[in-house]
């Protein structure tokens, strides 16, 4: 018997024979287990929805599914009425390539490998400080996991509520990778399991009441953990202010809904009136709202800011100051980080895939190196400083160093102007002028033209060390003195810095690097990174409360009906 770990709307261990079992047969199982329908109940493994494509024949065996796998079960929405196959493939498909997407930025983000798309993705408190999360297993998980709740949160903005469901799915099987134990004192998965809930709400999909009940059990116990009990660790945290108050009017709506539906009314009205009282405390005066906002401040800013100001005015406008100024610097920092990022890729990758350190670079380079030439120590020897320094330290490494930075430079020069020294060699041409005449630049057909003319006696010109001279033509000699100028500046930012690579020599060295060239969906990546870059520290408790207006009010006259009527 083999065993499989399952979680979602059940949780725990399966022993099923593999070569035996169906998955309808595993489907069913779950099912039983969790109270709800066999044909609600969506299975995923690997990130993939599982389907029998029609063939309920199909072990678990055939459908890929090994000993010690995990599933994750999920309540999914019912299809709409009449919904075409080709339109839920290319959904299907669609939340394939966000799964995708989010796991390639994760991976390249979170193990120090170089960040090709020049995205500055970076876990981050609600300080706006940089956090580590044990392994970088634990740290690509929980970034891939964060990545995937934003992209779940945009979709219900937009009210697709189902394709959330399934988002949301994906970035609870990243956090299962996780630690548990990392994860205790943040609040991102009771959010998640919120927001699931909340999708399920929407839908209006009551079929889901025993797995939302669990979920929001969870949902509390985890907020108590990462806000302490009372929530005074948030309240420390955040200097006595309370950015979290919108997230319990929806946590306590959802409850009210779950006890209501399930025959628990006293329950449901503790909950709901106590959703209202929340509710009542965050509306903001249109007066007070309009007086902030004719101060130059955005609504959502506004009203963010006046929620945690207790609807203080002048405090609320202290703060918005200081987070205007917050967000100017973190904007110099991702442009200083995005120019560290080009500098990165100019010095290609170490035989690890990780990006040359800058920091032990700058380190070199006090000592007195030249950094391109640190660059290239550190990329070989990983990023060891002493190594790399001891590897400067010897002439014989230290030659040898230099001369594949020339060459890495010829060819570039060769790539620029579609002619390599062997080539101008086999039309007939000397070696040392070839060479010199590349080193000048000019296109192709300048750098053949210049050649044939070295055979023509008293031209006046001659190559030395890549500078071209003239005594006869005073025009001409201006011209060269501006050409041997430009040269000299170029060879100086050699001393300092590499010039940006080009595509084909990227692609060169990161294929000399690792083996094969990575495919990438650029589409989706930058639509992700697009998302995360619209979040801040208290994006997760901007909660429009519209919906919950009415739901709270809706559900209060239910239960005074059912009152009456009882």
């Amino acid at each position: 018997m083999a065993k499989l770990k399952v979680a979602g709307t059940w949780g725990g261990i399966l022993e099923v024979e593999l070569e035996n079992w169906t998955l309808p047969m595993l489907r069913d199982e779950v099912a039983k287990r969790s109270g709800l329908d066999p044909e609600s109940i969506k299975l995923i493994c690997a990130g993939k929805i599982l389907k029998d494509d029609g063939d309920d024949s199909k072990t678990l065996a055939q459908l890929g599914i090994k000993e010690n796998s995990k599933i994750l079960s999920s309540r999914g929405a019912a299809p709409e009425e009449g919904k075409s196959i080709m339109a839920e493939e290319e959904r299907s498909r669609r939340l394939f390539r966000v799964k995708a997407a989010a796991t390639a930025l994760s991976k390249r983000h979170a193990d120090g490998s170089l960040p090709i798309e020049d995205y500055n993705i970076e876990l981050e408190d609600q300080g706006g400080h940089q956090v580590k999360f044990g392994t970088e297993t634990d740290q690509s998980a929980a970034m891939m996991g964060l990545m995937l709740h934003t992209k779940g949160k945009s979709l219900i903005e937009i009210e697709m509520y189902a394709d959330a469901l399934e988002v949301l799915a994906m970035a609870e099987e990243s956090f299962l990778l996780c630690d548990p134990k990392i994860l205790e004192l943040v609040d991102n998965i009771p959010i998640m399991e919120i927001d699931i809930v909340w999708c399920y709400f929407l839908l209006r999909d009551l079929k889901c009441l025993s797995d939302a009940g669990f979920r929001l059990e969870k949902a509390r116990k985890g907020l108590e953990r990462a806000h302490g009990k009372d929530l005074s660790r948030v309240r420390l945290l955040q200097a006595g202010q309370c950015p979290e108050l919108a997230l319990y009017v929806r946590l306590e709506l959802l409850e009210g809904v779950v006890a209501y539906h399930t025959g628990q009314n006293d329950k449901a009205l503790s909950a709901l009136k106590s959703a209202h009282a929340k509710l009542l405390h965050l509306q903001i005066p249109d007066e007070t709202l309009s007086l902030v906002m004719s101060m130059g401040f955005k609504e959502k800013d506004a009203k963010r800011a006046l929620r945690l100001n207790n609807k203080d005015i002048a405090t609320s406008v202290d703060f918005l100051i200081e987070e205007r100024a917050k967000r100017a610097q973190k904007h110099k920092d991702d442009l200083q980080r995005q120019k560290e990022i080009l500098e990165q890729k100019t010095f290609g990758v170490t035989p690890m895939k990780k990006a040359v350190d800058l920091q032990m670079l700058d380190r070199l380079v006090l000592i007195g190196y030249a950094r391109n030439l640190a660059a290239e120590s550190l990329r070989r020897h990983e990023n060891d400083f002493q190594k790399a320094l001891d590897a400067l330290t010897s002439p014989e490494v230290n030659s040898s160093i230099q001369v594949y930075l020339e060459s890495r430079k010829r060819k570039r020069q060769e790539q620029q102007v579609g002619i390599t020294v062997d080539e101008l060699v086999s039309m007939g041409f000397e070696r040392g002028q070839a060479t010199s005449a590349l080193e000048f630049g000019g296109k192709r057909e300048d750098i053949i033209h210049r050649l044939l003319s070295l055979s023509e006696p008293n031209n006046g010109i001659a190559f030395v060390s890549g500078f071209a001279f003239t005594a006869n033509d005073s025009a001409t000699s201006s011209n060269n003195n501006k050409a041997v100028s430009e040269t000299e500046d170029s060879e100086m930012e050699d001393d300092t810095a590499d010039e940006i690579a080009t595509n084909g020599e990227e692609k060169e060295r990161d294929l000399e690097i690792n083996g094969e060239e990575e495919e990438r969906d650029h589409e989706i990546e930058e639509d992700i990174a697009d998302e995360i870059a619209k979040v801040d520290a208290l994006s997760a408790y901007d909660i429009n409360l519209d919906k919950e207006v009415e739901a709270i009010n809706e559900y209060l006259v239910m239960l005074d009906t059912s009152q009456d009527s009882g």
